[in-house]
């Protein structure tokens, strides 16, 4: 009895030595790239501050906003837009037909702004996703003695001093494009345990913010904040080459960036507050769907960074916990022991990560921010949603609804 129970276990530890030794082997590469693109945080610009305007950049810009039913949450934009000085030109909110009032809101901010213009956009074009049509809208009606294009969301708080720091920061430092990361307004407990998990999955594949690029297929946007020149938009088509994406921004940057231009993606959390889904369900169902950026991407880059998510972020909770498990009931070889160290430091990279993004959080209106803490519990289900986000193609987005016959533009 006592010799068949020593046969059994040495099979299960060999076994588990296998597992954990084909575990190792495919993780390193991944925690090399890892490790690698987050070393380059040091070297990453400083978050922007705010900036008083010069008479250098009077009316050098026009504010696009796509709207469609954000009556409850755009007056914060509107006030943060108006308080914006006279490098801004217009400010042009193209409605998508709202039936909640957002136009009338809008009436009222222009009365006290004439800066403001209400546009209504032609019903959505056949191929057209519904932002980017709006956005490409608010474009073709801006005036052309304005050299830059700024686009920016309805749920955006914009802070004073926003677009003349963005605006000096893109002439001095010779940027044709360039987007802004916020800080996140978070309340409740789902939210602050789920949302920074999936933030770190675009963190662990793009690298931090203000970090360069590799190449053009790892450039990185945020479409809240985004800011062109004008000229690179009249070259691009204006939005028509990301007409069919539902990640518009990051596939329009990367058309940017593959035609030469310079493109940015800048730390705002000084100058730019969002408020983007009210709950833990509603950041699942809405802000997942976007990130997997395949809209932007090729199919093996989508399911390359899905492999290298699952493999730095998926699997590091879960492995050291059961390599723990395996060293406690005595399977103590050597690749178990690896497979268990190396998860249990990219678990503690997870845990650093946490403190890093920090600043990129509003915590003054949570009601259990302590949560937020507890995010790296939530590594392995944001990855199973990236999974998910891969796997299909969205047929409901912000209201509209779409047939599965839509064009999906990739590069």
């Amino acid at each position: 009895m006592q010799t068949d129970f020593l046969l059994d276990f040495s099979l299960l530890d060999l076994w588990l030595s296998g597992m954990a030794l084909l575990l190792v082997v495919g993780q390193l590469p991944a925690v090399f790239v890892l490790l690698a693109r987050l070393l380059q945080a040091p070297r990453r610009q400083p978050p922007l501050k705010a900036q008083v305007a010069t008479p250098d950049l009077l009316g050098k810009v026009s504010v696009v906003v796509p709207t469609l039913n954000e009556a409850a949450r755009i007056q914060p934009c509107l006030t943060g837009l108006s308080r914006q000085s006279y490098e801004v030109r217009e400010v042009l909110v193209v409605d998508s037909r709202s039936t909640d009032g957002t136009d009338q809101m809008v009436k009222a901010a222009q009365a006290n702004d004439p800066r403001f213009r209400l546009l209504t956009d032609d019903p959505l074009p056949s191929g057209w996703v519904g932002r980017p049509w709006a956005l490409h809208t608010g474009f073709l009606h801006s005036s052309e003695r304005s050299e830059w294009i700024l686009g920016v969301d309805a749920d955006t708080q914009p802070q004073p001093g926003l677009v003349a720091a963005l605006i000096q920061t893109a002439e001095q430092q010779g940027y044709d494009l360039v987007s802004l990361s916020p800080q996140f307004i978070l309340k409740g407990l789902g939210e602050f345990w789920l949302q920074p998990a999936l933030l770190i999955t675009l963190i662990y594949r793009f690298g931090a913010t203000g970090s360069d690029p590799a190449s053009s297929e790892r450039v990185m946007a945020n479409g809240q904040c985004f800011l062109c020149r004008r000229s690179l938009l009249v070259t691009l088509g204006g939005y028509t080459s990301a007409r069919g994406s539902f990640c518009d921004d990051v596939t329009l940057a990367r058309n940017a960036a593959q035609a030469g231009a310079k493109v940015g993606f800048l730390d705002g959390a000084n100058l730019l507050k969002v408020r983007m889904y009210e709950g833990m369900q509603e950041t699942w169902r809405e802000w997942g769907r976007s990130l997997d950026l395949k809209d932007a991407s090729s199919v093996g880059q989508k399911w390359g960074d899905l492999a290298f998510l699952l493999a730095v972020q998926g699997l590091p909770l879960l492995a050291t916990l059961g390599g723990g498990l395996c060293l406690l009931l005595g399977h103590t070889s050597r690749p178990i022991q690896v497979a268990f160290g190396l998860n249990a430091f990219l678990l503690l990279i997870r845990i650093a990560l946490s403190w890093a993004i920090a600043p990129s959080y509003d915590f003054s209106q949570a009601k259990a921010s302590w949560t937020f803490w507890l995010s790296p519990l939530a590594d392995p289900f944001a990855v199973y949603r990236i999974f998910l986000s891969s796997s299909r193609t969205p047929t409901q987005w912000r209201g509209r609804q779409y047939g599965s016959s839509s064009p999906i533009s990739s590069s």
